[in-house]
């Protein structure tokens, strides 16, 4: 049996009809201090929030839940010293979670398939590790389609630098695998994230995946999620996390959206894509969930260069229009935007992250709350409802919700929440800064702006200037 379920019409069902209504969670550390106490923090949420997740009939086969995590260098590095795989420093690797057919001559082809993949795309492939499990647990439906759990290690070039630009690497090398294996979903590959997921009940995912409960499992961010499906059939490919957000909720303009991204690839390019743009397209899956299909709408904007805060900005814009109460800076932030993409709408709670950040919107109609806290232990916790967790009064210094159309963003790096009005000007003044920079003329003119991008880059986030720059081609040789 094929690992990717294609679900067909049948009768009066239709995939297109599919919807979902889901529990959602997050932990972070502020400061970006990499505990175990995170991911089993994030694991008690999804089990608390069982009355948002779905079952069979029998109560033993659950529609889905998983967990993303930073990628944890102390545990990969012990566990696969014994395998003879060398990892090297932090961030200079990146893991696959593959979910492979359970028929070992598919399996092994399918294998070779991605290795010839990583040598031809320059990349070394280091080696494979069968994921831990304990399969007992499992419901007879959820056993009988369960993939072949495994991780593969790819080692980053030296040439090529830690983070977005490795990433950008393996997610052409996982792209060109999709296209040239349709008997194996990729759950995740990336230098930064780690996506463990399937058709489990709440309480199954700690106790399926034995290295979740390994104490070495240390993150700062974890991201749950679990699945409660209406008129939509369950598999383990569809089970949240995505690669970059899980989704509560509905995207009930998708058609549309799909329909102008398909439209846009003739005339895409993206510098940071050259000669290369052709293997990652399409850059959507149809035959994905309306959840994955953002999902790889925001990753291929992120490839391209573009700020993930900003790519969801874009997609899931607040009402700014008729707005009396928005500033000027935000209207026109939004107007400017508006002419490139246009909103993926519906009632949606959506929390985001890259293995840096951690970013939480809310639909403009505020039809999928979202609460959270934080602590005096520089603990973010954000759910779609409260009591997730049990924290005592007096340790909570922060009590709030996601309002409709807002943004809240917490970076690990810099050690801080920004809030929504903070991040949309400053996004904007570096936007203007930009486009002045792109119309100036003489060295002169070129440094006072640059010197003011400088400014607002440093106040706002080190990282943005760099996305920036890259996203609209700022930098010159010799300048910065």
């Amino acid at each position: 049996m094929s690992v990717i379920q294609q679900n067909t019409e049948q009768g009066l069902y239709s995939p297109d009809f599919e919807h979902d209504n889901c529990g959602i969670g997050a932990v972070v550390n502020i400061k970006g201090q990499k505990s175990h106490d995170t991911v089993a923090n994030a694991l008690k949420i999804v089990e608390n929030l069982e009355h948002r997740a779905g079952k069979d009939a029998e109560g033993k086969t659950g529609d889905g839940v998983g967990i993303l995590l930073q990628i944890s260098h102390k545990f990969f590095t012990n566990v696969c010293r014994p395998l003879g795989i060398f990892l090297g420093s932090e961030r200079d690797y990146g893991v696959g979670m593959f979910f492979f057919p359970q028929d070992e001559l598919k399996r092994n082809q399918a294998k070779n398939i991605f290795e010839v993949i990583v040598e031809k795309e320059g990349l070394k492939f280091l080696g494979w590790r069968e994921v831990p499990i304990r399969k007992e647990i499992l419901g007879k439906k959820a056993l009988e389609c369960m993939p072949c759990i495994m991780q593969g290690f790819i080692e980053r070039p030296k040439k090529v630098k830690q983070g977005l630009d490795f990433d950008r690497r393996l997610y052409v090398v996982r792209r060109v695998f999709e296209q040239s294996s349709d008997d194996t979903y990729v759950a995740s590959l990336s230098s930064r994230t780690i996506v463990y997921k399937g058709m489990f009940l709440v309480k199954q995912l700690r106790m399926f995946f034995e290295d979740l409960q390994n104490p070495d499992y240390e993150s700062a961010i974890a991201v749950v999620h679990s699945r409660f499906s209406t008129n939509t059939n369950p598999s383990w490919e569809r089970a949240h996390p995505n690669r970059f957000i899980v989704h509560n909720g509905e995207i009930n303009t998708i058609r549309g959206n799909a329909d102008k991204m398909r439209a846009r690839e003739e005339n895409m390019e993206s510098e940071h894509l050259e000669g290369e743009l052709y293997k990652v397209l399409p850059a959507i899956n149809t035959a994905g969930s309306d959840s994955a299909m953002l999902d790889n709408t925001l990753e291929f904007m992120v490839m391209s260069g573009m700020p993930l805060p900003l790519a969801v900005m874009i997609t899931i814009p607040e009402p700014w229009a008729q707005n009396a109460t928005m500033s000027q800076k935000v209207k026109d932030f939004y107007q400017y935007y508006a002419t490139m993409m246009e909103p993926w709408d519906g009632p949606a709670s959506i929390l985001f992250s890259d293995g840096d950040i951690l970013g939480a919107v809310l639909d403009r109609n505020g039809l999928r709350p979202s609460r959270y806290y934080i602590t005096d232990d520089d603990t973010l916790i954000l759910s779609s409802e409260v009591g997730v967790l049990d924290i005592p009064p007096e340790k909570i210094v922060v009590k709030e919700r996601i309002h409709p159309g807002k943004m809240l963003l917490v970076d690990t790096v810099q050690g801080r929440v920004i809030d929504d009005q903070e991040l949309k000007e400053e996004t904007e003044k570096l936007r203007l800064v930009v486009n002045a920079r792109a119309v100036c003329e003489s060295d002169l003119l070129l440094d006072i702006v640059d010197d003011a991008f400088d400014a607002v880059a440093e106040k706002y986030n080190v990282k943005i200037k760099v996305f920036f720059s890259e996203c609209f081609g700022m930098m010159d040789e010799g300048r910065h």
